[in-house]
């Protein structure tokens, strides 16, 4: 061993002799609960509200409507005009097409003619039974005849008015069945009007729910089109007997669509409400955790998340109903409690503010 590597060998022990001994450089292992405890976690709170909850039982089926009529040719022709459309809202009686009714008016007007003439006839034979000059068998038979044509009179005009097709009910033309020139039957569709002011949807009501909801009450509805918008319903009867092939009762739900935002055959999500629960202190789920079979939240006090366990009555539209456990006035942990200890230190912001305490 050369001079110089003898050197920095002594040179390295005695370095490392003397950070021994002053202790610098010795490895300090940090207790997690003491970084939780220095350093505050951040965290948002809120104060629970005092509202009304409803129980509700929530169900899924179509909305369609229970007033829809097709419109049928009442006698053949030819369509010469078309005067609604798809989506045109229309009254009951209003005109809607007309079919080619030459022929028909002038049967109409042949037997309108032969009425008239017989008629007549059947004036002057009255004035002529009642002198006693004509036999009763011959005028009993003009009068027969005068009833004949003129039964045969309005068949004819009945026909011709039929060549005018009308709205049966009142609603929106949800489709349109015949085209210009097209000849059509007696007995064919030609539209098809939906009253879609008052929708209906069948719900199917599990036996362990029927106890719970009645005739009356009210209901939520949601559809895919709109998520954002809620609509009103009403629970209007319920069958008192069971489908045998699911087991279920049918409950019909009435909804009041007089805007015409829904339309049959849209999707709807059901919330039916068959208890209520009036002034119940209310917190977010979210700010719910489920440990060990309990129901816990994080309060917040001078700084500092202490762990509480309520007890919780309602859950429904993201609001659980607080029974005990904890106070109006308490703020509660609803954003960061996941990775919370009792007693952590937090930095807490407010949900409706900007500023923080903690």
């Amino acid at each position: 061993m050369n001079l110089k590597r003898i050197g920095v060998v002594a040179i390295t022990a005695i370095i490392t002799a003397s950070l021994s001994a002053c202790g610098v450089g010795e490895a300090k292992v940090a207790d997690p609960a003491e970084i939780a405890t220095a350093t505050p976690l951040p965290v948002e709170v809120s104060t629970p509200q005092i509202a009304d909850i409803f129980a509700t039982y929530q169900t899924t089926t179509t909305i369609t409507s229970d007033s829809e009529a097709p419109v049928l040719a009442r006698v053949s022709g030819e369509v010469v005009e078309i005067l609604v459309e798809e989506g045109d809202e229309v009254e009951k009686g209003q005109l809607l097409a007309r079919l080619d009714g030459d022929r028909l008016r002038l049967q109409m007007l042949q037997a309108k003619a032969n009425l008239e003439k017989t008629s007549k006839a059947y004036e002057r034979y009255v004035q002529l039974h009642e002198r006693g000059l004509v036999s009763a068998s011959i005028f009993e038979g003009l009068k027969f005849d005068v009833d004949a044509l003129s039964a045969s009179y309005e068949l004819k005009r009945l026909s011709y008015n039929y060549t005018k097709i009308r709205a049966p009910i009142s609603g929106v033309v949800s489709s349109r069945d015949i085209k210009l020139g097209q000849h059509v039957m007696a007995g064919a569709a030609t539209f098809t009007i939906t009253d879609t002011s008052k929708l209906i949807a069948y719900l199917r009501i599990p036996q362990v729910e029927l106890s719970k909801i009645s005739a009356g009450d009210t209901a939520r509805v949601r559809v895919d089109a709109m998520p954002e918008v809620e609509f009103e319903a009403m629970i209007a009867r319920i069958s008192p007997t069971i489908d045998p092939l699911n087991g279920t009762f049918k409950a019909t739900a009435i909804i009041e669509n007089q805007d015409g935002y829904l339309a049959p055959g849209m999707f709807g999500r059901f919330n039916v409400a068959y208890e209520k629960h009036s002034d119940a202190l209310l917190i977010p789920a979210a700010a719910l955790i489920e440990e060990d079979n309990e129901s816990v939240v994080y309060v917040v006090n001078d700084g500092s998340a202490n762990r509480r366990t309520i007890i919780v009555g309602i859950e429904s539209d993201g609001l659980v109903e607080v029974l005990g456990g904890l106070e109006a006035n308490e703020k509660i942990v609803i954003t960061g409690q996941g990775g919370l200890r009792d007693g952590a230190r937090v930095l807490a912001s407010n949900a409706l503010q900007t500023s923080f305490t903690g």
